[in-house]
């Protein structure tokens, strides 16, 4: 027995030196099972290297998580496809495979306002990072804010650079507030320098003839729609708004429980 621990903490030791931490923690319970069940040296000493691999993966998964800063977590294994008609279930879990990444091309989800746009446009950006994609979501106001600040502080050539190690930058709620002519130059610079670099992902609640009313300039808009839509998948939501359908079953639940009541 003095033998055996002398040895695991040879092992422990060496894991540790190695920077191997999840071996070093399951050694020990991993060789009880190993001896309870007669396992070969082989299947115990992969069984605890996948321990290692499983453990580094997950712990990769979080940084590109973290990295991706999203508002709130969404997959879409939650989204309520039956709401939206209009949206094809088959193709939306084609895009969370990823292929659409490898080849740089984007993808535009139009629709109403409170429809799931966002609550898309994270499940996929999710299912990128578990694929091992960086992500970086950005609601379109805090993109811009961003801009003009490198823009002003003469660090925008770095904002880019950064810009294109993203495989996928997510945009939410392009559509909301007009630009101004700075603001609509500055989107205009970093989408250009994206093009066929790097996928994106754009949720807005204007069609494609409305967007010269947010960046005020219709060759710019042509421009910057054109490259967007160069090898892209358009994705159409239509539907009652997700929000309002559910404050009518609160609501109901609310004016049922007060007849019961």
């Amino acid at each position: 027995m003095i033998n055996e621990q002398s040895e695991l903490a040879v092992v422990e030791n060496l894991a540790k030196t190695l920077k191997l931490p999840t071996v070093a923690a399951q050694a020990g319970p991993l060789s009880r099972e190993a001896q309870a069940q007669g396992t070969s040296y082989l299947r115990y000493l992969a069984a605890v290297l996948e321990q290692e691999l499983l453990h580094r993966e997950e712990a990769s998964l979080k940084r590109r998580l973290k990295a991706a800063c999203f508002p709130v977590t969404k997959t879409l294994d939650s989204f309520d496809f039956s709401a939206v008609p209009s949206l094809s279930k088959t193709q939306v879990l084609g895009l969370a495979r990823g292929e659409f990444i490898r080849r740089k091309e984007n993808i535009i989800l139009m629709g109403n306002t409170g429809i799931g746009k966002t609550h898309l446009a994270i499940g996929l950006a999710t299912a990128a990072c578990r694929q091992g994609y960086r992500v970086r979501f950005f609601a379109v106001p805090e993109l811009v804010n961003e801009l003009r600040a490198a823009y002003q502080e003469n660090r925008l050539n770095r904002f880019i650079r950064q810009w294109l190690k993203y495989d996928l930058v997510v945009q939410d709620e392009l559509g909301y507030v007009p630009f101004d002519q700075l603001s609509a130059q500055l989107l205009f610079q970093v989408h250009a320098a994206r093009y066929e670099r790097g996928s994106i992902i754009i949720t807005t609640n204007l069609e494609f003839g409305q967007w010269v009313e947010l960046f005020g300039d219709e060759r710019l808009t042509a421009a910057l729609i054109d490259r967007l839509t160069h090898r892209a998948h358009i994705l159409v939501l239509n539907g009652e708004s997700y929000r309002f359908r559910e404050s009518l079953r609160r609501q109901g639940a609310k004016d049922a429980s007060s007849v019961t009541g």
